[in-house]
C-alpha cells in the first residue's frame, strides 16, 4: 500500500516558522488595531456585518444573538463569545469614551457585572459608527476574501472619525501589546485641525503646539490624570505611565464630621471591588477614620459615600485612599498600531499622520469613484440630449428597424453616438419626452458637468483634499463632540510618602505632669472673654497636671527636651490625634523616655534648615545655645542636649536666629534682657553659662525671644496677667540680677509668676490650669501695663487648682487655621 512520501523535517526549523506563523498572525489578524481607523478585525467586522443588515442608528434593533451569527458565519472564524464580548464593550459607555454600538438590555456595568446572554439583548449601529463607515460603497478601501472565499470583506473603514486615538484600544499579542487611552473628540479634531494647517511644514509642529489643543487623554468614567510630563512623554515616545485618580470631593455633616463622596473612578477600575477594598482597609485597621461605606450610585450617577468619624482629618483620609486604594491607578499607555501590517510604536504626531494620509487616499479614491460615475451619467445624458434635439428623426429611425439591435446600429451611425448612449435611448421611456422631464435631463446634465469640474480640480489640488479633510473633522466635531470629562491636575506629585497623606493644619500638643501626650485641632477651643471659666480640655487622672500646650503645624517636627538635658524627635502627625476632653495616650507610646525622666520644653521646627539655633534654660537660670542642625536627625532613645549639674533641671527651649534677644523671668518677678550673642554656640555635651543671678529661693519661671514691638505677657499660678510693652525691659548683660516684672508687694496674692510668653495684640493665648480647665482669649483683651503691676484676673481658680500652661497662637497661624476650617465646610 502506497503511503505517501516521508519527508524529514528539522524539529526546531518547523517550531520556529509554525510559532512565527501563528504570532504573526495573533498580532495581525486578532490583537493590534490599525492605525489607520483604530479597529481590530473583530471589531470592523462587526461593524460592517451590522451595515449589511440595514442596521442603521435610525432602524430596529435585532438581536445580538442574530448579528453575532452574522458574524461568525461569513467573516470572523472564531468562538461566539469573542465576538459578543467585543460588541458589547463597543456598546459600553463606562469602557468605550464614544461607543459605537447602540445597545438594549443589559450589557454589563461599571460594577463588574456581565452582559446578559446575546438571545437576551439586541444592539443596531451608533450613529458615530456610520460615521466610520460612511463611503464604503465608493471604492474608498480595499477590501478582502473572506476566510472561506466566498465574500468579500474590507481591509480597512473609511473611518471618517479618528477612532484610533477617539477610543483607544486595549490588546495583548504575542511579545507585544498597545494600550492606547481615548481622547476628547473636539480636542482631537482641533489638533489634526492644525496639523492640516501646518501640513506642509509639518517638520516644525511640535508636541508642545499638538498638547495646546490635545492636552491629554480623556477617559469615559473621567477622573483626574496627575501630572503632565507622563503625558508629554507618552505623546513624544508612544510610552507613558499616566496617574489616574478618581473624583472625589468633602462635605460637612451634622457635629462637625466630614464624608467623602466619591463621583467618579478611574479608567477600568471596577466600582464593587473598590469598594471591597475600602471596606477591607477599614475592617484591618489601616483606615480606621471610617465609621461608614455605601453605595449611592443611581441614573444620576456614581455616588460612593464614605462617612468618617468624629475628630477624623478627612484630607488626610482622601489621600490615604488614593494610596491604598484603585482610587488612584496606574494607566500604562504603549500606542502601539498596525502601520502597513506592521505592528509600530506610534508617536501622537505620528498617528495623527497616518489619520490624515489614510483620510486623503479615502478622499481620493471616492473622488475617482465619484468622477468615473459622473463621467459616465454625462456621457448618457449627452446621448438623451441628443435624441431629444433630433426627436422626430429618432423616433423614424426606430420605427423603420427590424429589431432593438438594428435600432441601436443605425442610431450609432446616424447620430454618431455610441453603443451605451444608443441603448439608453432605446431605453428611454416615453414620459421622458414630456417638456418638464426634458428640462430635468438638462438641469442633471449642466450640474453633473460642475460636478466634474469640481471633481477634477480637487483631484488637481492636494490642498483642496486637506480642506475636504477639515471640513469633515469641523462637522463630525460638531455634530458628536461634547465637553472633557477627565480633568488634568498639572502642578502635583502622584506619588505619596508619608507626608502627603497628612492634613497640614493647626494643632495644639498638650502634655501632662504624668507623661500623657495628645494632639488637639487648635479650633476644638473656642475664644472667651478673660475671666471665663474655661472648657474641660483633658480628663486626667487624679494627682495629673497638665504640664504644657505647644502650638504647632501637623507637617512640623517636635524637640522634645526632658528634665535630665535630652532630646527626643517625632512628626507632629504622629502623634495621635483626640478630642478635646479625651485624655491622650502615655509619653512612652510615642517617645522612648526613661522612667525616672519627664517631658519638660518641646519646640515645633518648620524646617531644620530654616532656623539656625536652638537655644535652651534651666531651672538654675544656665542658658546654652546649640546649631539647630544638631538636632536634625535624633536617635528614637534620644541625644545629649545639656550636661545638667546637680540639683539642676532643663526647663526651657526655644528656635533662634543668631540676631535674637532673650528675656529670661524668674517665679519671683525678676526678668533679664541680653542679646543672644553673649551665649557662645556649643556642642551638645557642653553645659552652658549663667543666664540670669538668682535670689534665695528663686528659680527660673521662663524664657522668651523678643519680638519688635510685641509685649511680655506674665501670668501667676491664681490665674493673674498683663502685658507690659518690651521695650520697657532694657538690654542689660547675662548673668545680672534683672529688673522687677511684676508687684513685688502682691506675690502672696496673685502667686508666684507660673508662665511667661511673648505675644502681640492680634494673637490668642490658651490657659490651662493643673485640673485641666482650658480657656482661650484674645491677647488684646488683657490690660497692657507697667512692669510693676499685679495685673488682672485671667482665669477664675478653685483653691486647689493652679496656672499650669500657657500657650500662644499667632495672628498669623489663626489666620490659617480659619482658612482651614472655612475650606472644609465648604465656605
Amino acid at each position: 500500500m502506497d503511503i505517501g512520501t516521508i519527508q524529514p523535517v528539522d524539529i526546531d526549523e518547523q517550531m520556529r516558522s509554525a510559532y512565527l506563523d501563528y504570532a504573526m498572525s495573533v498580532i495581525v489578524a486578532r490583537a493590534l488595531p490599525d492605525a489607520r481607523d483604530g479597529l481590530k478585525p473583530v471589531h470592523r467586522r462587526i461593524l460592517y456585518a451590522m451595515q449589511e443588515l440595514g442596521l442603521r442608528a435610525n432602524s430596529a434593533y435585532k438581536k445580538s444573538a442574530r448579528i453575532v451569527g452574522e458574524v461568525l458565519g461569513k467573516y470572523h472564524p472564531h468562538g461566539d463569545m469573542a465576538v459578543y464580548d467585543a460588541m458589547a464593550r463597543m456598546a459600553q459607555d463606562f469602557s468605550m469614551r464614544y461607543p459605537l454600538v447602540d445597545g438594549q438590555g443589559n450589557f454589563g456595568s461599571i460594577d463588574g457585572d456581565a452582559p446578559a446572554a446575546m438571545r437576551y439583548t439586541e444592539a443596531r449601529l451608533n450613529a458615530m459608527a456610520e460615521e466610520m463607515l460612511v463611503d464604503i460603497d465608493k471604492n474608498t478601501v480595499d477590501f478582502t476574501d473572506n476566510f472561506d472565499g466566498s465574500l468579500r470583506e474590507p481591509v480597512v473603514l473609511p473611518a471618517r472619525l479618528p477612532n484610533l486615538l477617539l477610543n483607544g484600544s486595549a490588546g495583548i499579542a504575542v511579545g507585544m501589546a498597545t494600550n492606547i487611552p481615548p481622547h476628547n473628540l473636539r480636542e482631537l479634531s482641533d489638533a489634526l485641525i492644525y496639523l492640516i494647517d501646518h501640513y506642509d511644514q509639518m517638520d516644525e509642529v511640535s508636541i508642545e503646539d499638538l498638547m495646546r489643543f490635545l492636552p491629554g487623554p480623556d477617559f469615559p468614567t473621567g477622573g483626574v490624570i496627575v501630572g503632565q510630563e507622563a503625558i508629554r512623554q507618552m505623546y513624544t515616545t508612544g510610552r507613558g505611565r499616566l496617574t489616574v485618580r478618581g473624583q472625589a470631593h468633602i462635605e460637612e455633616m451634622r457635629g462637625g464630621r466630614y464624608q467623602i463622596v466619591i463621583t467618579e473612578i478611574p479608567f477600568q477600575v471596577n466600582k464593587t471591588s473598590l469598594i471591597e477594598r475600602i471596606a477591607e482597609l477599614a475592617r484591618e485597621g489601616r483606615l480606621d477614620a471610617i465609621s461608614d461605606l455605601r453605595d449611592e450610585s443611581d441614573r444620576r450617577g456614581m455616588s460612593i459615600v464614605i462617612e468618617l468619624r468624629r475628630g477624623a482629618q478627612p484630607r488626610k483620609v482622601l489621600n490615604q485612599l488614593y494610596k491604598y486604594t484603585p482610587l488612584q491607578t496606574t494607566f500604562g499607555a504603549h500606542l502601539l498600531a498596525l502601520v502597513d501590517n506592521e505592528p509600530r510604536l506610534l508617536t501622537l504626531k505620528r498617528a495623527l499622520q497616518i489619520y490624515i494620509e489614510h483620510r486623503i487616499e479615502v478622499i481620493t479614491r471616492r473622488s475617482q469613484y465619484e468622477l468615473e460615475k459622473a463621467r459616465q451619467r454625462a456621457h448618457i445624458l449627452e446621448g438623451l440630449l441628443i435624441a431629444l434635439a433630433n426627436l422626430d428623426e429618432v423616433i423614424q429611425t426606430i420605427r423603420q428597424s427590424a429589431d432593438a439591435d438594428t435600432a441601436r446600429e443605425r442610431l450609432i451611425v446616424r447620430f454618431n453616438l455610441t453603443e451605451t448612449q444608443a441603448q439608453a435611448i432605446l431605453d428611454m421611456q416615453l414620459r421622458r419626452l414630456a417638456a418638464l422631464e426634458r428640462q430635468k435631463i438638462e438641469e442633471e446634465h449642466r450640474s453633473l458637468l460642475e460636478r466634474i469640474a469640481y471633481l477634477e480640480d480637487l483631484l488637481a489640488s492636494p490642498n483642496k483634499i486637506l480642506d475636504v479633510i477639515k471640513a469633515d473633522l469641523q462637522e463630525v466635531s460638531e455634530k458628536y463632540a461634547d465637553a472633557r470629562r477627565t480633568h488634568l491636575l498639572a502642578e502635583a506629585n502622584e506619588a505619596f510618602n508619608e507626608e502627603d497623606l497628612v492634613a497640614d493644619e493647626h494643632v495644639l500638643i498638650m502634655i501632662t505632669q504624668r507623661g500623657y501626650i495628645k494632639r488637639v485641632a487648635a479650633r476644638a477651643f473656642r475664644t472667651q472673654m478673660r475671666g471665663g471659666r474655661g472648657v474641660t480640655g483633658q480628663n486626667l487622672k487624679e494627682e495629673d497636671e497638665t504640664l504644657m500646650v505647644i502650638p504647632a503645624r501637623t507637617l512640623h517636627t517636635i524637640l522634645f527636651f526632658s528634665d535630665k538635658g535630652k532630646v527626643y524627635s517625632e512628626k507632629v502627625y504622629q502623634i495621635p490625634d483626640a478630642g478635646r476632653t479625651d485624655r491622650g495616650i502615655p509619653m512612652v507610646n510615642v517617645l522612648s523616655v526613661g522612667p525616672d525622666e519627664k517631658i519638660t520644653a518641646a519646640v515645633a521646627v518648620p524646617d531644620f534648615e530654616a532656623a539656625q539655633f536652638c537655644t535652651m534654660a534651666t531651672v538654675n537660670g544656665r542658658v546654652k545655645r546649640v546649631a539647630l542642625g544638631e538636632f536634625a536627625s535624633v536617635r528614637p532613645s534620644g541625644l545629649i542636649a545639656i550636661s545638667l549639674e546637680e540639683g539642676d533641671e532643663l526647663g526651657w527651649a526655644r528656635i533662634t536666629t543668631g540676631q535674637d534677644e532673650l528675656i529670661l523671668v524668674t517665679a519671683k518677678g525678676k526678668a533679664v534682657r541680653f542679646n543672644e550673642n553673649e551665649v557662645r554656640v556649643m556642642g551638645r555635651q557642653a553645659a552652658g553659662v549663667s543666664g540670669i543671678r538668682l535670689s534665695e529661693g528663686d528659680q527660673l519661671a521662663g524664657m522668651e525671644v523678643v519680638q519688635p514691638n510685641a509685649d511680655l505677657l506674665v501670668v501667676t499660678e491664681r490665674g493673674f496677667g498683663k502685658r507690659t510693652p518690651l521695650s520697657e525691659y532694657p538690654v542689660k548683660s547675662r548673668n545680672t540680677g534683672g529688673i522687677a516684672t511684676i508687684d513685688q508687694k502682691n506675690l502672696g496674692k496673685v502667686g508666684k509668676i507660673s508662665a511667661v510668653r511673648v505675644v502681640e495684640e492680634n494673637d490668642d493665648i490658651t490657659l490651662v490650669s493643673s485640673s485641666g480647665l482650658i480657656i482661650r482669649m484674645k491677647v488684646k483683651n488683657i490690660s497692657r501695663t507697667s512692669r510693676a503691676t499685679r495685673g488682672v484676673r485671667l482665669m477664675v481658680l478653685a483653691d486647689d487648682d493652679n496656672v499650669a500652661s500657657v500657650a500662644r497662637i499667632s495672628a498669623r497661624d489663626l489666620q490659617r487655621a480659619e482658612e482651614e476650617k472655612n475650606g472644609e465646610s465648604g465656605v
